[in-house]
């Protein structure tokens, strides 16, 4: 790494998005904890740092917990949001309040898969100047070949779409509060992290390490969510299928203009057959690209009308912590 070296000694927040988690908490939150108290123990974080939960609107005593935990222990904060506003949402809220509270935020899932243990190499790495860290798995031994094939081919399809995103990285990073309060004006209410984060640019670099099985309780994102959020980023970052459908358009404006040409001549020839099931062949056809076609140009429509809404990507409800505001987030990048 081509950085420069950092001489004050920063204060982390961990912000740990929680859906549901009542099983997995319990047994994850003193993980955190003691990672805090390790890296304060080390030089390497100030006495400060803290692990800020955030509740997306669970349905079970997710909040209770993490209220729990705050009352007990002086590292653990909490906010609350007022509904479930979807993973993405979550990990924005804690990341915006986090901001002006400390230097760095690591986000990380609440399900134990991410080895904790890497954080001491992703808070070297900013210590040594880089303001985002990457935590990228470095392998899937321990997935079937199933969900090693399409999870490898979920971040291939991205980048090749033109969605710029770290191969096998999801959303365990470290984030320098400089890139946030840039990030902070990235006003879009269709948000893929992952793909964003790296537009605003700054040094960087990855951490690797190895993936765990959950701890507790049941994945949040089964394959029919991982293909939807495929799609979000897809479309929230590249209009590569727009230019897709044009090209697919024009070939077959083209071959069609084939097909009229040769039914000419085949009928001035005398060669032309009489049949309905090549008519019909090509009418289900063609009628199946212009319905996917306008599926497609629908989605950014849609995406284009959300955006124009402005409505706020997340409203915090309760703070473990009282700030000096009223309590409440604007979900526009800050409070």
């Amino acid at each position: 790494m081509n950085c420069k070296m950092r001489k004050n000694i920063p204060i982390l927040y961990i912000v740990v998005p929680c859906y549901n988690e009542q099983e997995v908490l319990p047994i994850t939150s003193p993980l955190f904890q003691q990672k805090i108290v390790q890296l304060i123990g080390d030089g390497k974080i100030a006495e400060e740092s803290r692990v800020l939960f955030v509740n997306d609107g669970s349905k079970d005593t997710t909040w209770e917990l993490i209220q729990s935990l705050s009352a007990a222990n002086v590292y653990i904060e909490g906010i609350n949001l007022s509904r479930n506003r979807g993973h993405q949402n979550a990990v924005l809220a804690g990341l915006m309040e986090a901001k002006d509270l400390c230097d760095i935020t690591i986000s990380i899932d609440c399900d134990g898969q991410d080895d904790i243990n890497a954080m001491d190499a992703m808070v070297d790495a900013y210590l040594d100047g880089c303001e985002v860290v990457y935590g990228v798995r470095s392998k899937r031994d321990t997935d079937t070949f199933f969900k090693r094939f399409t999870a490898e081919g979920f971040y291939k399809l991205l980048n090749w779409m033109g969605a710029e995103v770290v191969f096998n990285h999801a959303d365990y990073r470290l984030v320098s509060s400089r890139v946030l309060e840039e990030f902070a004006n990235f006003k879009e209410v269709n948000l893929f992290l992952r793909g964003m984060i790296p537009l605003v640019g700054f040094k960087s670099t990855a951490v690797y390490y190895e993936r765990h099985e959950r701890i507790a309780g049941e994945s949040h994102y089964p394959l029919m969510k991982m293909l939807a959020l495929a799609f979000d980023g897809i479309t929230s970052l590249s209009v590569k299928p727009i230019r897709m459908i044009t090209g697919l358009g024009a070939s077959i404006a083209g071959l069609s203009m084939i097909g009229v040409i040769w039914a000419v001549i085949a009928h001035f020839t005398g060669h032309s057959v009489a049949g309905w099931a090549s008519m019909i062949s090509i009418v289900c056809f063609l009628g199946g690209i212009q319905l996917a076609s306008l599926g497609i140009i629908g989605e950014y429509i849609g995406k284009i009308y959300m955006e124009t809404k402005r409505r706020p990507r997340y409203i915090i409800s309760e703070r473990t912590a009282e700030r000096a505001d009223d309590g409440k987030g604007d979900g526009q990048g800050g409070k």
